[in-house]
């Protein structure tokens, strides 16, 4: 059964991988035009006495791609002019609240005192306290310090193929080009922080995580210990009555491992999100996918092992962490088969309450009323208290993957395990459809690129289940059937390697020949196009965009034809200019 699984799960895996690369490859053939197909992020320019970042920019690139450099959009530090612009929305707010309470009684004019929390202080008119306050921000956040980092724009998506998969000079540290993220997708904040920083940026917060993940285990170990009738009238005798309950006992015993496990969980993805964020990475696509890959490893650490080790055999913790590592496996399977009991109910807590949960989406809900209650002031306060947000990939798509270690380290040991998953795979494949389609917008468009990281992780889980299985077989008296499975193994590292060359470039480089047809066609369907204008303002911060519209002449403004607004099925900030002729596609996919 062991090979029997392997064999299917590795077919199973291969087919994706070629659906998957086949569908991201279409996609970025189909595409329409977009900035990131023309545009590299040069990063760590280095400095010049004489010339400044603009000028070396367009220098070099003149020199080494004479034939296909454009232009480009140097990277302003935007850090605190963004600090800024949130000022002024507040304080816009306010002065919103203030003019539309002042026209719907125009014969009491507003009032308000300027100290802490309009308590105490000088009595002002907020109208013109907030108007003057608003036009010196607005001068305050026009400032702009340039960094070492440019957007670099080329005519063609062939020549910003090569610039982006190519080593631009002797010294690989400097002018370091990679694929620019889509607008939308780009972190700003992490694009000021010094290059040089970022390998001990990264050292920090790897000490920091390891640390996290290890030292967790002791809370969990302590809840997995006391959450049992034993644990608990040992720490707690006079609960002994109360306890022997029968129905008490039953949830005790059942649910409350399970329970107690979640709630250790909750702020969890925030804390990693945060370390993420302090490594440098430069999209929200890459920031999710290191998230992920660290809260997979956390919930395998203290979900898996932590719940088998210390649930199971917390007596025997110290002795399994002085022992020798070929007897850790071995260590492991004894405890695999007494803890399926907990999964179980892990799953239905975790899992299939945890998908009702996503479908009711009572905390958003509740976060919503409680923001119309205290913090709704105008119509845009409305709508940004109902924006549904984006769908959590950096917590969702770990979750599934340790779903896929406990099917696969069960499959064998304990069948039983199984249908529990399947329900929860069949209803999340439900509830996640509609979701991802009729309630979460899209942040950003990473075509596919999470896949590579779904595809290690469950060759990761298989492993760790044939590994498992070898340590649970040699306590038994089949002991001599554990070499059968040393083959599996170094079947499944193959499998990997073999996927790894065969289909993963497809996600981390771009084909010229790809960007040469699309190049073509495009020239062939618009002889005329210009090119620059599309390009020269896609990579200008939006703090310095917002800044530009609302220095732009009012009158101006008003002269122009108003576009006409088209309300979606969600009443919110999400609405659209009328559809063209070119965006019927987009609006059929909601």
């Amino acid at each position: 059964m062991a090979y029997a699984f392997t064999f299917w799960t590795c077919y199973v895996l291969k087919r994706e991988y070629e659906i998957v690369a086949a569908m991201r490859l279409h996609f970025l053939a189909s595409e329409h035009r977009q900035p990131d197909q023309f545009t590299v992020l040069m990063r760590n320019v280095p400095p010049d006495p004489d010339e400044s970042v603009t000028q070396l920019v367009e220098h070099f690139f003149l020199v080494n791609h004479p034939d296909h450099y454009l232009t480009h959009q140097v990277v302003s530090n935007a850090n605190k002019p963004s600090e800024l612009v949130n000022k002024k929305k507040k304080m816009q707010n306010w002065l919103d609240f203030y003019e539309l309470k002042y026209s719907r009684n125009p014969s009491q004019k507003p009032s308000m005192k300027t100290g802490f929390l309009g308590l105490w202080g000088e009595t002002v008119d907020p109208i013109d306290f907030y108007t003057s306050k608003i036009e010196t921000l607005k001068k305050e956040a026009s400032s702009k310090s340039v960094i070492p980092a440019a957007f670099v724009s080329f005519k063609t998506r062939w020549g910003a193929a090569v610039c982006a998969q190519t080593q631009q000079t002797r010294n690989p540290t400097l002018w370091l080009t990679d694929w620019a993220p889509e607008p939308r997708d780009v972190y700003w904040d992490n694009l000021a922080i010094p290059f040089v920083s970022l390998t001990i940026r990264r050292l920090i917060i790897f000490v920091a995580y390891f640390f996290l993940t290890f030292f967790f285990m002791i809370p969990i170990a302590i809840v997995q210990s006391l959450a049992n009738i034993e644990g608990i009238e040992k720490a707690l005798p006079f609960l002994k009555p109360i306890i022997e309950v029968k129905v008490i006992k039953s949830f005790i015993q059942g649910f409350l491992p399970g329970i107690a496990l979640k709630i250790f969980l909750i702020f969890l993805p925030d804390i990693l999100m945060l370390m993420s964020k302090s490594e440098g990475f430069i999209s929200r696509a890459a920031l999710g996918r290191r998230s992920a890959t660290r809260y997979y490893i956390f919930q395998f650490i203290n979900v898996f092992l932590g719940s088998i080790i210390t649930g199971t055999a917390f007596q025997q913790l110290d002795n399994f962490m002085h022992q020798s590592a070929n007897d850790i496996p071995k260590t492991i399977g004894i405890s695999i088969p007494m803890k399926a009991m907990f999964f179980i109910t892990y799953i239905m807590v975790d899992g299939w309450a945890g998908v009702a949960g996503e479908i009711l989406r009572l905390k958003p809900l509740i976060v919503y009323h409680l923001k119309i209650f205290f913090l709704v002031k105008t119509v845009n306060d409305r709508e940004e208290a109902m924006d549904p947000g984006a769908i959590g990939f950096n917590t969702g798509e770990p979750q599934i993957q340790l779903y896929f270690l406990l099917g696969l380290v069960y499959a064998v040991v304990a069948p039983f395990l199984l249908p529990f998953i399947i329900v929860f795979f069949a209803l999340a494949f439900v509830v996640y459809i509609h979701q991802v389609i009729n309630v979460y917008n899209q942040e950003y468009e990473s075509a596919a690129a999470f896949w590579p990281d779904v595809h290690g992780r469950i060759i990761t889980a298989l492993i760790v289940s044939q590994l498992l299985l070898m340590g649970l077989l040699s306590t038994k008296e089949a002991a001599q059937s554990t070499p059968l499975l040393i083959t599996l193994p170094i079947l499944t590292i193959w499998f990997h390697r073999f996927c790894k060359g065969r289909y993963e470039p497809a996600f981390v480089r771009y084909p010229l020949q790809e960007a040469m047809m699309k190049d073509t066609l495009e020239r062939a369907r618009e002889p005329n196009l210009n090119l620059k204008s599309f390009l020269q303002i896609a990579y200008i911060h939006p703090v310095f965009k917002e800044v530009q519209e609302s220095e732009s002449d009012p009158a101006s403004e008003e002269s122009d034809q108003e576009p006409v607004l088209i309300p979606t099925k969600r009443q919110s900030r999400m609405n659209t200019l009328l559809p063209s002729k070119h965006s019927g596609s987009m609006t059929s996919l909601g």
